[in-house]
């Protein structure tokens, strides 16, 4: 009763194993749910899916590395575009610059 898993749809490594209902990968850490569509939708904090040029904001202060700089919770950053990687979204930001943001730290704003 040999069960095989698919390979990891973000590396494509034939390692992945499963927890519970989802499975993961031990050499990107990706998990995903088995049968879920090829295509991965970026998601914010709270699940709303976003697409490119979406208004969000930041819902914890976050630290740069490298500066004394902090984005404040709050801010308003427009104008988004999604990206692969580990920060999935870039963007400009008024006063600090371009910089790239992992969606689970975004809210979605409605326009």
């Amino acid at each position: 009763m040999t069960d095989t898993l698919p390979p990891c749809p973000a590396c494509s490594s034939a390692y992945t194993y499963q927890v519970d209902a989802l499975l993961n990968c031990p050499e990107c850490g990706h998990e995903w749910a088995p049968g879920a569509a090829a295509e991965d939708v970026i998601r914010d904090s709270v699940g709303n899916p976003l697409a490119d040029g979406d208004t969000v904001t930041v819902i914890k202060d976050l630290k740069l590395k490298g500066t004394s700089t902090v984005v404040k919770v709050g801010t308003k950053v427009r104008n988004i575009r999604l990206v692969d990687g580990d920060h999935d979204i870039d963007c400009k930001i008024p006063g600090v610059g371009q910089i790239g943001l992992k969606s689970q730290f975004v809210k979605r704003v409605a326009d």
